[in-house]
């Protein structure tokens, strides 16, 4: 939630801050705004409701020289979307830009005497005014005195007029990555805009402040000493975050995919068997736990759902898959004898960091699936799978789904063989059909047109459904997450066996029913199930295998995926259900990328 950039150096403050808020615009887009050191020294503030581009043409004006500021696109939590709401907030000689929830907001504004001041109704203009009633003159001292008075998590970019040139900022939960380079020193909420100046960067560890200037950058603990950050590298290029000729984010990352998933699996294949050894992965944690926990949110927990399909029938050992905001409150059965699986694309989301810790405060191990290196999960995990995607620009995930799946059948491969309950012979065979599917999907791309056409008679419906059987309705949800989410059309995912429960009431003449039967021990029982929404009048989209046989007055279009085995349709399915999200939205003229009320990595509960 909300991109934060800060630039201190001999650029053009202004064009940094305005390029690094475009890279940053997934994460939100209600609102943008730069604070900068003006000629003067003083702090000019420029913002506006609406999306960069808004908030570029509003600076077309200023033509004074500088080289130092912040800059922000919002998310909006506390308040609504207005020119006051929106970042930087200026508070005396405080000017402040901030990520995050300061939940205890209300008792500070009433221990501040705030509720004459306040020009907005943000959490964050009374966090800027309150650390601005603290103030001293010696910033570092200012900020650990101001940190404690805190409850909620935070991502804080800070300007003090009397000291123009220097930026301070402090974390907690919420991301921020550093780096000094040639051209400066630079301070956001993603690698993604950093990437035009360097390769080399810090990850701001929690309630570290870095006070920046265009000479170096320095950590300091809470203790005021001086502390040295580990620097990383990132290990792909800034064409990874472009755009590169296709029309969308979405459509390229989905393009993407078979790439990406080569980048997980192969590196980690010895002998034709997945091999976690340079990750540092022991293969006792796999032989010694008696039950496995996998944690994750939104398109993450989709793909735990599928994990837990297969993983169950092959270990023989429970495998429980929760809700990560949901998972405090569950008063959890995990222990040491618990292997506990996060799954974040970011590795920042709020609800599977707390998460995270729980299990680790019941003696669990947490083995943590993330693609971004050096993330707060990965750093607070026993144990990291990088799953190695890039980056993933637009909103709605799909390369990092397929990766993470694929991650997930690995893991599981290796703990069945582990464990004894799949030979080695076996364990080849299952990567194997692994990698079968990166083709699997290259075939399923290429058919993007067609599914363009199939798509059309959706865009003026109000609803939709998803059914599936077994693994088919862990497909589904998926498929109706997408639809949903860049498309703005109800969708919703049923196991196909209840629609007799209540949900068949709901099917009328032309409701477009997505009818996954792709597993072939519940394929005639699915046929049915479609037979039966057939009847009551839905337009029916069938996917099947390419060898299924199935009547042709069954559904109105069948779209056939190629033979797999039951376990690993998944991959090309997800390829048709992202390709239908996507061109739903895009028939519809909505913003692909970008959808109303959305933001890429969530770190607000």
């Amino acid at each position: 939630m909300c991109g934060i950039i800060g630039y201190t150096g001999p650029l053009q403050a202004r064009e940094v801050l305005l390029n690094g808020l475009a890279q940053l615009e997934y994460r939100g887009y209600d609102s943008a705004g730069i604070a900068f050191f003006g000629s003067d020294s003083g702090v000019r503030v420029v913002k506006t409701t609406g999306k960069v581009a808004q908030l570029r043409e509003l600076c077309k004006n200023i033509h004074e020289e500088s080289h130092c500021g912040i800059g922000h696109t919002r998310w909006a939590t506390h308040g609504g979307v207005t020119v006051e709401n929106a970042h930087p907030h200026q508070a005396g000689r405080v000017t402040l830009i901030h990520n995050g929830i300061i939940e205890n907001y209300h008792q500070l504004t009433v221990d501040y005497h705030l509720e004459d001041q306040l020009v907005s109704q943000t959490d964050s203009e009374v966090a800027a005014r309150v650390l601005d009633a603290i103030y001293d003159g010696d910033p570092l001292a200012s900020i650990r005195r101001f940190l404690p008075l805190l409850e909620g998590s935070y991502g804080f970019c800070i300007l003090f007029s009397d000291h123009p040139g220097e930026i301070y900022a402090v974390r907690n939960v919420s991301p921020l990555v550093a780096a000094y380079t040639h051209s400066g020193s630079i301070i956001a909420s993603d690698l993604t805009a950093l990437i035009p100046y360097t390769r080399k960067y810090a990850v701001v560890p929690e309630n570290q402040t870095v006070k920046l200037t265009p000479y170096r950058m320095e950590f300091y603990d809470q203790d005021g000493r001086r502390v040295d950050p580990e620097i990383l590298e990132v290990n792909w290029d800034t064409d990874a975050a472009m755009k590169n000729g296709f029309p969308h984010f979405m459509l390229k990352e989905i393009h993407e995919q078979p790439e990406a998933l080569k980048n997980t699996i192969l590196p980690r294949l010895s002998r034709g068997l997945p091999d976690f050894g340079a990750d540092g992965i022991p293969d006792s944690i796999f032989e010694q736990c008696r039950q496995v926990r996998i944690v994750a949110c939104g398109t993450a927990m989709h793909a735990g759902m599928v994990a837990r399909a297969i993983m169950e029938p092959l270990l023989r050992i429970p495998v429980l898959v929760s809700i990560a905001s949901e998972f405090r409150y569950e008063d959890p059965l995990v222990d040491s004898g618990t292997l506990t699986i996060v799954i974040s694309q970011s590795g920042e989301t709020i609800d599977t960091l707390a998460a995270l810790r729980l299990a680790k405060e019941l003696g669990s191990k947490v083995l943590s699936v993330v693609n971004v290196k050096g993330s707060t999960i990965a750093r607070e995990s026993d144990y990291v799978l990088y799953t190695h995607a890039g980056p993933e620009i637009a909103v709605a995930s799909t390369k990092a789904y397929s990766v993470q799946l694929a991650a997930l059948y690995m893991i599981t491969c290796r703990m069945a063989f582990v464990r004894g309950k799949m030979s080695e012979e076996e364990g080849i065979s299952f990567m194997k059909d692994l990698l079968d599917v990166i083709p699997a999907m290259e075939e399923m791309i290429r058919q993007a047109d067609t599914i363009k056409n199939i798509v059309r008679p959706l865009v003026d419906k109000p609803d939709a459904f998803f059914i599936g059987r077994n693994l088919d309705y862990a497909f589904s949800l998926e498929g109706a997450l997408k639809l949903k989410e860049i498309s703005y059309i109800h969708a919703d995912a049923y196991a196909a066996g209840e629609l007799k429960h209540g949900t068949i009431a709901l099917i009328a003449d032309q409701v477009p029913v997505i009818a996954l039967a792709t597993q072939d021990r519940v394929y005639s029982k699915m046929i049915s199930n479609v037979r039966e929404v057939k009847a009551r009048g839905a337009y029916v989209i069938l996917i099947t295998k390419e060898s299924a046989q199935a009547d042709g007055d069954l559904a109105d279009v069948r779209i056939k995926i190629p033979d797999l085995h039951d376990r690993f349709t998944v991959f090309p399915i997800a390829v048709v259900l992202q390709l239908i999200a996507y061109y739903a939205s895009l028939l519809k003229g909505l913003d692909v990328d970008q959808p109303r009320n959305l933001a890429k990595s969530v770190t607000v509960e």
